[in-house]
Formats: structure tokens, C-alpha cells, sequence
């Protein structure tokens, strides 16, 4: 039984989804790791980690659109805006979301879908950095 850990920085610019698959892939592959579970955190509260097709660019339009019109980015519909026109929007949308994925890792594979990829999605308006902790436990 081992751990090991990765930081992963991913630099946004602005709301989007942003494709991380390759990156986890290539380090569970460069550490050999055999069998066991990988949990992916984002330590932001304004960001979040989503599961989500990677094969039709429109689901992520859609998701973007979707979450856009169910937390508008309306200064008067919140209290807290400290930092701007997308901040309390960027919070209730990572709270509907995930911060932390698990997933698992059988003879070096990540068991993932065919259609599906892992994501930073990205709820605030200006470019960020963001720190995603990869965190492998297993064989």
C-alpha cells in the first residue's frame, strides 16, 4: 500500500471547462500505479471538478448556459460581492457541484466512460489559477 500526491495547477480564462483527463492519466502512468483509488480536489470555492462528456462541445455550452440563467451574475439579487458581478454566482454554482472526485485506478487504467473526461469547471469571469490535489492511494 502506498500514497503519493500531485498538484496540478490549471490557469483559467474565464468560465469554461477545463480538460484535465491527460494530466492524471500521464501522472498514474509515470508512477506506475497498479490498482487503487485517485481523490481530486480543487481548493478554491469559486471553481469546481466535474465528470462530464468530452466527445460534443455543446454539453459544455449547455452546462455553462444552464448554470449561468439558474445563478445570474445580477449584483442586486445578492449581498455578498466583493469581488465583482460574478462572485456570489461563482459560489452557489461550486456548491451545486463537486470540490472533491473520487475515482479508481484497476491494472494502471483510470476507469473512466469511452465519452467521458475530468474537468475544472470554472465559474468566475477573469483568469485564475487553480490548484487541483491529486491524491493516490493504493498499489
Amino acid at each position: 500500500m502506498k500514497q503519493e500526491f500531485f498538484n496540478l495547477e490549471i490557469t483559467t480564462n474565464g468560465q469554461k471547462l477545463y480538460e484535465f483527463t491527460d494530466q492524471t492519466i500521464e501522472w498514474i502512468k509515470r508512477n506506475k500505479f497498479k490498482n487503487g483509488i485517485v481523490n481530486l480536489s480543487i481548493q478554491h470555492t469559486s471553481a469546481s471538478l466535474i465528470v462530464q462528456e468530452n466527445a460534443d462541445p455543446d454539453v459544455q455550452t449547455d452546462l455553462i448556459n444552464y448554470f449561468d440563467n439558474l445563478a445570474p451574475m445580477n449584483k442586486e439579487l445578492y449581498i455578498h460581492s466583493t469581488e465583482g458581478k460574478d462572485d456570489m454566482p461563482a459560489h452557489i454554482k461550486s456548491a451545486l457541484t463537486n470540490n472533491q472526485i473520487s475515482l479508481s485506478i484497476k491494472n494502471t487504467e483510470l476507469l473512466l466512460g469511452t465519452w467521458q473526461g475530468i474537468y475544472l469547471f470554472e465559474h468566475r469571469i477573469d483568469k485564475k489559477k487553480r490548484k487541483i490535489i491529486h491524491h493516490f492511494i493504493g498499489e
